[in-house]
C-alpha cells in the first residue's frame, strides 16, 4: 500500500467527533480556561503588509494598485471556520456564488458569469469547466495564505478567460524550521473535513505538504423525488510544494496538486451508479535574479482533469456512461526589468496547448495558442502611478486577438486617492458552447450546444420529454458569434476614520454568450442552451468599508448596485414592441421601458456585513456575518422572451453565519459555529444552499 493510500485510510477511520462533544468541551473551557497575563496574546491583531501579486505579476502594495482589487487573508479564513473556497468568496463585496445548471458553484463578478472569471492557484489556471462553471466547492482553503481578487477585464496579462476578472489563490510556501498542524471540522449532514499541514525548511531546502479529506452525506431539498439535491460524496486533496535555493538569486520551485472525488450517482430508484473526478497539476518554476535590474522566470505547467460517471440498471447492466478528459499544458518565460524602484517593465511569451476528450462531443478538439504580453508599471510622480499593458494571442482555431489595458492612480493627499482603469477583453465560443449534448443523469437537466439545438429539441419533443418549448428552434439558425468587452472602472479610496473604497464600473459586451432556459422537461428540469445577447452592459457601483474601533473590535460591510441589460431589449421596450399578460387567460398589454428588469440570474442588490470581536484575556474570538441577495429571475414566465417585472422572480434572501473560537494553551483551539442561522432554503430555485449547518472545529498546532 502506498503512503498516500495509507494516509487516506487512516483519515477515513479517525476523527468521527460529534457536535455534542464539541459543545460540551467548548462550554467547559469557556468557563474555566484563562491564560496567564504574561503569556503572549495569540489573538492580537497583526499588521498586514497587504502585498498583491495578481494585478501586475510583481509584488505591489495594495494601496498603490490602480485597479479594483480585494484581498482576503488567512486570519479571516481561519476566524470564520470556512473549509471550501465558495464559502469565502460568497462573503466578499460584489461577488456571488451561483449554481450553474445542476448546482456547481461558480462566481459572478460585476454581473459577469463564472465563465469569464479566471481562477488561479499560485498564478496558474485551474481547469475542468465541465458545464462552463469551475466548481469552487472542490477547492479546500486549509493551506491558503491569501486570496487576491481583481475585478474588470484582465486579458492584457491573462488572456481571454479573464474577461471579467481574476481570482488568484496563494498557498503557503515553506518557512524556516519545522511545524505542523491538524484541523478538523464536523457538522450537519454528517459532514467531516480534516486536514494537516506539514512544513520544513532548513538552509537551501524547503518543503510543505497539505492533505485534506472532505466528506458529506449530502442533502435533499425536495422530498417528492427519488434523488438527493446533493448525493453523498468524499474527496481528497494533496498538495506538495518543494523549494531549493541554489543561491540568494537563483531559486527552484516544484509543486504538485492532486484531487480525487467519488460521489453517488442516482437518477431514480432503479438507476444508480457513481461519479469520479481525478485532477492533477504540476508546476516547475525556475527564477533567477541577474542583478538589481534584471530578473527572469521560466515556468512549465501541466494539468489534467478527468470526470467519469455511470448509471447501472437493477440487473447491473450499464444504462449510461460519460467521460470527460481535459489536458492543459503551458510553458512560459517572462522577464522583469526594473529601471529603478519606481518603474518596472514585465514581459512574457508562452504557449497554451489544450485537448478535450468527451463522451458528449464529436471528435477530439485541440487548441494551440502562442501568446506574448508586456506591461509597464510606473510611478511617474509621488502622486501619479500608471499601468500600461497589452497581450497578443494567436489562436489556432479562432481569430487572433490584441488586448490592451491602461490604469491610473492619483493620490490627492495622504487620505484620498482616485483610480481609473480601461481594459479590453475577448472570448471566442468554445467547443462546449457549440457542440455540447449533455443530460445530467442524476439531476436530469439538459445542456445543448448552439449547433445541437436544431436537431436535439425536435427529438426530445418527439420522445415526449418536453412540457413546453420556450425558445423556437428557428432562433438558432444564425450561428454563435465571438464576444468582446470593454471594461471601465473608476474608484476612490478614502482613509479617514475607516478605510472606504468606492468603485463605479461598466462592462460593455458585444455578442455576450449567455445561457438561458429554452425548454421545460417533464421531469421538472430545464433544457439550457447558449445564445448571443447582441449588445449587453453591466454597470453599477460598489462600496466597501472597514472600521476598527480598536485592535479587538472591527466591522466591515459592502454593497453593490448592479444593472445588467440587453441594449436591444431596452430599445424594444422603449418602442412599445414588448407585450405581457398577467395570467394565461388575461388579455395582453404593452410594456413600458421601466418594466424591463434586465439579464437573467442577476440581482440588483448585493450586500454583506461582518463584525469581528476578540477578547484577549480569554483567548477568544467571535464573529457574526451576513450576506444579502435581492430578487432575481431565472427564466421568462410570460412568454415574451424577456425578463420584466411581471415575470416570476426568485425572492431575495439573507444568510446569517456565526462562529466562535477559543485558544487553549497556545497550541489548541476549539470552535463552534452555525452557518445559515435562520435555516433559509429554496428547493425549487437555489440548489447550493442546504439550510442550517451546525458544526464544531478542532485545531492542534505542533
Amino acid at each position: 500500500m502506498s503512503i498516500i493510500s495509507f494516509l487516506i485510510k487512516a483519515m477515513q477511520n479517525q476523527y468521527r467527533i460529534s457536535i455534542l462533544w464539541f459543545a460540551f468541551i467548548f462550554s467547559q473551557l469557556m468557563l474555566s480556561q484563562q491564560q496567564k497575563e504574561e503569556e503572549k496574546d495569540s489573538t492580537k491583531v497583526e499588521t498586514l503588509s497587504e502585498v498583491i501579486i495578481s494585478a501586475t505579476r510583481t509584488k505591489r502594495q495594495l494601496t498603490t494598485i490602480p485597479l479594483p482589487a480585494q484581498l482576503v487573508f488567512k486570519k479571516e479564513i481561519k476566524s470564520i471556520n470556512s473549509v471550501r473556497l465558495s464559502d469565502i468568496l460568497n462573503e466578499q463585496t460584489g461577488l456571488i456564488t451561483v449554481p450553474d445548471f445542476g448546482g456547481g458553484e461558480g462566481i459572478q463578478i460585476q454581473g459577469l458569469d463564472s465563465a469569464y472569471t479566471l481562477i488561479l492557484i499560485d498564478g496558474v489556471p485551474l481547469i475542468g469547466r465541465s458545464a462552463g462553471t469551475l466548481d469552487l466547492s472542490r477547492i479546500s482553503v486549509g493551506n491558503i495564505k491569501q486570496i487576491e481578487i481583481i475585478k474588470g477585464a484582465s486579458s492584457s496579462l491573462y488572456g481571454n478567460e479573464a474577461l471579467g476578472g481574476v481570482i488568484n489563490i496563494i498557498t503557503e510556501s515553506p518557512k524556516s524550521g519545522f511545524n505542523s498542524d491538524i484541523n478538523y471540522r464536523g457538522g450537519s449532514f454528517n459532514t467531516h473535513d480534516i486536514n494537516t499541514n506539514l512544513n520544513y525548511k532548513k538552509n537551501k531546502f524547503g518543503v510543505t505538504t497539505f492533505l485534506n479529506r472532505f466528506s458529506s452525506n449530502g442533502y435533499d431539498l425536495v422530498d417528492t423525488d427519488a434523488v438527493n439535491t446533493v448525493e453523498p460524496f468524499n474527496n481528497y486533496t494533496l498538495i506538495c510544494k518543494t523549494t531549493y535555493d541554489f543561491t540568494k538569486n537563483t531559486k527552484l520551485l516544484l509543486s504538485g496538486r492532486f484531487y480525487h472525488q467519488k460521489q453517488d450517482n442516482i437518477a431514480s430508484e432503479t438507476l444508480k451508479g457513481e461519479s469520479e473526478i481525478n485532477e492533477w497539476n504540476t508546476l516547475l518554476k525556475f527564477d533567477h535574479k541577474f542583478n538589481t535590474t534584471w530578473s527572469s522566470f521560466l515556468e512549465f505547467y501541466a494539468s489534467q482533469y478527468k470526470a467519469d460517471e455511470f448509471l447501472n440498471s437493477e440487473i447491473g447492466s450499464t444504462f449510461y456512461e460519460s467521460n470527460f478528459n481535459q489536458l492543459f499544458v503551458r510553458p512560459e518565460f517572462r522577464t522583469t526589468f526594473r529601471f529603478n524602484d519606481k518603474n518596472t517593465i514585465i514581459g512574457g511569451i508562452g504557449l497554451t496547448y489544450e485537448r478535450l476528450k468527451r463522451t458528449e462531443f464529436f471528435g477530439t478538439p485541440e487548441f494551440n495558442s502562442p501568446y506574448a504580453y508586456m506591461q509597464y508599471d510606473g510611478n511617474l510622480t509621488k502622486k501619479l502611478s500608471v499601468i500600461l499593458g497589452t497581450r497578443f494571442d494567436n489562436h489556432s482555431t479562432y481569430q487572433s486577438q490584441f488586448s490592451p489595458k491602461i490604469a491610473v492612480l492619483y493620490k490627492i493627499n495622504d487620505k484620498i486617492a482616485v483610480k481609473s482603469s480601461l481594459g479590453y477583453g475577448f472570448k471566442t465560443p468554445d467547443f462546449r458552447q457549440l457542440y455540447f449534448d449533455f443530460t445530467n443523469s442524476t439531476v436530469g437537466y439538459t445542456v445543448l450546444g448552439y449547433n445541437a439545438v436544431s436537431s436535439r429539441i425536435p427529438q426530445l419533443d418527439a420522445n415526449g420529454e418536453l412540457i413546453s418549448i420556450l425558445v423556437p428552434v428557428s432562433a438558432f439558425n444564425n450561428g454563435l458569434k465571438p464576444e468582446s468587452s470593454i471594461s471601465y472602472n473608476f474608484g476612490v479610496d478614502i482613509k479617514a476614520l475607516s478605510n472606504l473604497k468606492i468603485n463605479l464600473f461598466r462592462n460593455d459586451i458585444t455578442n455576450l454568450i449567455d445561457t438561458r432556459v429554452i425548454a421545460r422537461k417533464t421531469n421538472g428540469q430545464n433544457v439550457f442552451s447558449y445564445y448571443n445577447v447582441n449588445e449587453v452592459y453591466t454597470q453599477g457601483i460598489e462600496f466597501n468599508g472597514v472600521y476598527k474601533f480598536n485592535e479587538n473590535v472591527s466591522i466591515s460591510g459592502g454593497y453593490q448596485l448592479l444593472y445588467a441589460k440587453d441594449k436591444d431589449a431596452e430599445k424594444a421596450f422603449e418602442n412599445g414592441q414588448v407585450f405581457a399578460r398577467i395570467t394565461a387567460n388575461s388579455p395582453s398589454f404593452r410594456l413600458q421601458k421601466n418594466d424591463y428588469f434586465g439579464l437573467f440570474n442577476r440581482s440588483r442588490h448585493l450586500a454583506n456585513f461582518k463584525i469581528f470581536y476578540t477578547i484577549p484575556e480569554w483567548n477568544l474570538e467571535t464573529n457574526l456575518r451576513s450576506t444579502y441577495r435581492s430578487k432575481f429571475g431565472i427564466f421568462d414566465t410570460n412568454g415574451n422572451s424577456y425578463l420584466d417585472k411581471y415575470d416570476d422572480f426568485v425572492n431575495g434572501y439573507t444568510i446569517w453565519d456565526f462562529a466562535i473560537n477559543k485558544t487553549i494553551y497556545k497550541h489548541y483551539k476549539l470552535g463552534f459555529g452555525i452557518d445559515n442561522v435562520f435555516n433559509f432554503n429554496d428547493p425549487q430555485n437555489i440548489s447550493n444552499i442546504a439550510g442550517c449547518i451546525i458544526y464544531g472545529t478542532l485545531n492542534i498546532q505542533f
